[in-house]
């Protein structure tokens, strides 16, 4: 149904766009970058009329080899396909995008079986089996692109509290934090499910600051029907708002570009480049409108009703490039950190911090491999521990990887990871209840 449904679309847009006569750009290079190639020509004429496409599946093989709830293996499975249309070339739009991204999840549910991480151990991991719309937007930029407004169905962690630096690594917390990710009545809208939202960013000339702004609603899809695209807007759900200013001063070399809504190639995948440069520091605060029970089920306000707070946060975030070969100015090693807190009458985890490092480059002759090793902390509140009986105070999780890029279209990459206190909880005899984990594992990512 999906695949027809996009075909249509294809179609339509194909022919309006026809007799367009906007500046032409050169098309990517597909026989090279893809595997199924420039189907004949199709995807270079699509393109030169506005329309960019892409489609990438990847696979995890995990194993649990000490530690958590149970030794064990399982598979993952990660697929999605994304449009990306230039309004401008097909239909007259001035400066006006349009993105559709849609994506399914299979397979085991490798740390609700195996593991039972607080934060979890997989990025393309989600809580049931499904396929479903992540993004379907459509973008207005204003004043040489220095305003741009967005507005539908939007995931915030594609342009909030992100750092490239971060994007190679396995464990979900390097994209959307914990703090923040742990909130919600369904979550925040992060991967895999998005909210109607309405998004506006504003870049200095010279493009050395930033400021954006999101209001979202306030409960993505559908909290009693895990599968399928859902967008409710119903009494009760509030809203989330999410700021964020940055700083990124603009060197003499052009810098590595960052993500943006509705990039078809992740920083991570990018292939000799010929400059490679992060600096960026941000800071943000995201607040719900509607409250939510205290942690302590018991707590009751003047009237006998369940005490509610306000769910908020703060955080902040930095990544650099600490290091550029001097005769590769495309390898090198770069750095992250971030921080942010939660509300701890509300949640387990009160702050949480993250920092690592990424090498470009690190192996002679595979120019475009990238090696990284990264740490994620979380902290749990005091009215958690006192509630979970002297629970443990953090939770700590260490991943090493390695991004092998096999073929432009193909990547292979093995990981380590360390789990320690996985779910943060201790027995009345002050023992773990989950005991620290060892996990290896394997990504395979396909470029179509």
């Amino acid at each position: 149904m999906f695949t027809r449904y996009i075909f249509a679309l294809m179609v339509a847009v194909s022919f309006a766009g026809a007799g367009n006569a906007a500046e032409e750009e050169k098309s990517p290079d597909w026989n090279a970058t893809t595997l199924t190639g420039d189907w004949g020509g199709t995807r270079s004429s699509l393109y030169d009329k506005g329309i960019d496409m892409g489609f990438t599946h990847k696979s995890d093989v995990l194993s649990n080899t000490s530690g958590g709830i149970k030794r064990g293996t399982a598979w993952l499975g990660h697929t999605e396909a994304r449009i990306k249309m230039n309004l401008e070339k097909l239909w007259g739009w001035d400066a006006t995008t349009a993105y559709i991204h849609y994506h399914s999840q299979l397979g085991s549910k490798f740390n609700t079986n195996y593991v039972g991480s607080f934060v979890g151990v997989d990025n393309i991991e989600a809580g049931a089996n499904t396929a479903q719309f992540f993004h379907a937007w459509v973008q207005k930029s204003f004043s040489g692109d220095s305003l741009s407004v967005l507005a539908g169905l939007y995931p915030i962690d594609s342009e909030f509290y992100v750092t490239d630096t971060s994007g190679v690594f396995i464990q979900p917390p390097y994209g959307m934090a914990n703090d923040m990710a742990q909130s919600g009545q369904n979550g925040p809208p992060i991967f895999p499910i998005g909210a109607l939202a309405v998004r506006m960013k504003y870049t200095s000339p010279g493009k050395n600051f930033y400021l954006q702004g999101a209001l979202t609603d306030g409960v993505p899809g559908d909290p009693n029907n895990p599968r399928g695209t859902h967008i409710q807007l119903n009494k009760g759900d509030g809203t989330l708002s999410i700021v964020e200013f940055g700083y990124t001063p603009q060197g003499d070399e052009p810098p590595f570009e960052a993500a943006k809504p509705g990039e078809l190639i992740e920083p991570e995948q990018k292939v000799h480049e010929e400059h490679e440069s992060f600096n960026k520091t941000a800071i943000g605060f995201w607040r719900y409108s509607s409250r939510f029970n205290d942690l302590d089920p018991a707590a009751v306000d003047a009237f006998g009703n369940p005490l509610r707070h306000i769910s908020q946060g703060i955080y902040f975030l930095a990544e650099r490039t600490l290091y550029v070969e001097k005769d590769h100015p495309a390898q090198g090693l770069s750095g992250f950190v971030r921080f942010g807190t939660a509300s701890r009458d509300i949640h387990q985890a009160d702050w949480t911090g993250s920092l690592g490092l990424r090498y470009h480059g690190l192996c002679p002759g595979r120019d475009d491999d990238i090696a990284g090793i990264a740490v994620t902390y979380n902290h749990a509140g005091d009215k958690f521990q006192t509630l979970s009986a002297g629970a443990a105070s953090n939770q700590t999780q260490v991943e090493a990887t390695y991004r092998a890029q096999v073929k432009p279209w193909l990547a292979l990459q093995p990981a380590l990871q360390y789990i320690s206190s996985p779910n943060m909880k201790i027995d009345a005899n002050g023992n773990p209840t989950l005991q620290n984990a060892w996990v290896i594992g394997a990504r395979v990512e396909i470029g179509f």
